[in-house]
């Protein structure tokens, strides 16, 4: 070691290994020209056209494959799901009640025209036109009230013997039905007898203005309208005889019925009982035939006043 303060020589290093070189990097290969003449040493680069062509010629036919039974498998499809609409439509068109859409009827092209029609008034009630005399103004007499000679009542031939009108109706009935008719307001007695296998029945029909008049008498009633007996013998004079006392409208009427050898009724008399109610089924059916005609007369004929609608 030398001195202090004096410098020797540099030491001597060993000698080392030159640091190695950085590896330059290496050019990559390049693609090969898609045509024209190959570099040296590599094969030609001319692509082979037949086998591209018929490289696209298979995938042509192979998409055409895939197109066309992709389109089959969605029409099966679709014609599957329009079947179970229809099937399910049907089901549920019988579930409910409804008719299916092929039952269903067919609207036509054009609306129908439709017209506003006019309800016709309701026909009057016959029974107002012979409630009073105020409305029955039809003909009143033997001749319409009683018009059948021979009248078939509940298939029962009869044969009308005798009619007459009273004006007095106190004249026309015996006991105390003379009163009450009077009473009451009595404008006539039309009467008319029927006769059938030994039985004779006398109808009177008391004549009075107003409904009221009549159902009052028909209350009252007492005694009995007094036999006809025209060219036949009397019957029922002082004697038991079959009674019957009604009203419709201004007409309260009465029969009497018994044999015409003048016998009494007995209590299980039945002959008299069913004359007595044939006769009077017929009177109440001619005054209704009454009330029908003015009804309908009504409405043929309008009132004074009125137009008649073309």
């Amino acid at each position: 070691m030398p001195p202090a303060g004096q410098f020797g020589p540099p030491p001597v290093l060993p000698p080392q290994q030159p640091a190695q070189q950085a590896q330059q990097p290496q050019p990559l290969p390049q693609p090969p020209a898609p045509w024209g003449p190959a570099a040296p040493g590599q094969a030609s680069q001319t692509p082979d056209w037949d086998a591209l062509a018929n490289t696209t010629a298979a995938r042509g036919r192979r998409r055409k494959w895939l197109l066309v039974g992709g389109g089959a498998v969605a029409t099966v499809a679709v014609a599957g799901t329009v079947a179970a609409l229809v099937v399910g439509s049907n089901k549920s068109s019988s579930a409910s009640g409804l008719p299916s859409p092929q039952k269903l009827p067919s609207s036509s092209g054009s609306p129908e025209p439709s017209f506003s029609q006019v309800a016709p008034p309701p026909p009057p009630n016959p029974r107002e036109f012979i409630a009073s005399a105020d409305k029955d103004k039809a003909p009143l007499s033997t001749k319409t009230l009683f018009p059948h000679s021979k009248p078939s009542l509940d298939k029962r031939k009869y044969d009308r013997t005798a009619t007459a009108t009273s004006e007095d109706c106190a004249t026309a009935a015996q006991g105390g039905l003379g009163s009450v008719l009077t009473g009451n307001g009595c404008r006539q007695v039309l009467r008319a007898t029927y006769v059938r296998d030994g039985v004779a029945v006398t109808v009177g029909v008391a004549v009075f203005d107003t409904k009221a008049a009549a159902d009052k008498a028909k209350e009252q009633s007492t005694g009995n309208i007094e036999s006809l007996a025209g060219d036949g013998p009397s019957f029922c004079r002082a004697t038991a005889c079959r009674l019957t006392a009604n009203a419709e409208g201004r007409y309260a009427y009465f029969t009497v019925s018994g044999y015409t050898n003048g016998k009494a009724v007995p209590d299980d008399d039945k002959e008299a009982l069913q004359a007595g109610r044939d006769v009077a089924g017929y009177t109440f059916r001619r005054i209704m035939a009454r009330a029908n005609a003015q009804a309908s007369a009504s409405v043929a004929t309008p009132s004074p006043g009125t137009k008649k609608q073309a």
